[in-house]
C-alpha cells in the first residue's frame, strides 16, 4: 500500500481550491485525482445548560437547500483551535460557552482538511450573531432527542462532530 506522490499542481482557484495530483500505485501504473485543497476547519457542538443543541440554519449551495448545522468554520493562520472555535461560535449564533476538544476527523477522502470537533456547554447567548451578508444565519435550538433524530436524517453536514461530541460526553 505505498502510494507516491508524482506531482500536484493547481486545478482550480476560486471560492474552493482544487489540485490535480499524480500518484503512483504500489504495482506501478499512474493516476490523477481531484483534491480539494482545504486547510484546518474547527466544529462544535454546543449545548444550553438545559442541553438545548445550538444550530446554524443557512442555505448551502452544494446540495442547493437550507440546512442546519453545527457551527464551526475555518481556523486562520496560526490562530488557536479553541480560540478559533470560540470565534465561530461567537460570529454565527452569539452564544458563548465552556469548550472542550474532543478529537480530530478528516474532512472527506478527496480533502486535505482536517476538522477540529470541539463540545461546548453551558453556552450562553451574550450578543446577536454577525450574520455575514454571503451566508446569513437563523439560530435554531434542539433537544438532545430531536437532534439525535436530525443526526440519523443525513441532513446534517457535520455529522462527525455531532457523534463525537455527544459520545463524549455521554449523551449518545
Amino acid at each position: 500500500m505505498n502510494w507516491k506522490k508524482l506531482s500536484s499542481e493547481s486545478a482550480y482557484r476560486g471560492w474552493r481550491k482544487i489540485d490535480r495530483v499524480s500518484f503512483a500505485f504500489p504495482d506501478g501504473h499512474t493516476a490523477d485525482f481531484e483534491i480539494k485543497n482545504e486547510g484546518i476547519a474547527v466544529c462544535v457542538l454546543p449545548l444550553t445548560s438545559d442541553n438545548q443543541v445550538i444550530l446554524a440554519k443557512q442555505f448551502r449551495p452544494g446540495p442547493e437547500k437550507v440546512l442546519m448545522e453545527l457551527p464551526g468554520g475555518g481556523a486562520h493562520a496560526g490562530e488557536d483551535f479553541t480560540q478559533a472555535i470560540a470565534r465561530e461560535l461567537l460570529e454565527e449564533t452569539g452564544y458563548q460557552g465552556e469548550i472542550t476538544f474532543v478529537g480530530t476527523s478528516i474532512m472527506d477522502a478527496y480533502s486535505s482538511g482536517i476538522r477540529h470537533n470541539f463540545l461546548a456547554r453551558n453556552c450562553v447567548k451574550v450578543q446577536e450573531p454577525e450574520n455575514d451578508p454571503q451566508e446569513p444565519i437563523e439560530v435554531v435550538l434542539l433537544s438532545l432527542n430531536e437532534f439525535r433524530h436530525h443526526l440519523q436524517t443525513g441532513e446534517l453536514s457535520d455529522v462527525t462532530t455531532g457523534y463525537l461530541a455527544l459520545d463524549f460526553a455521554n449523551l449518545l
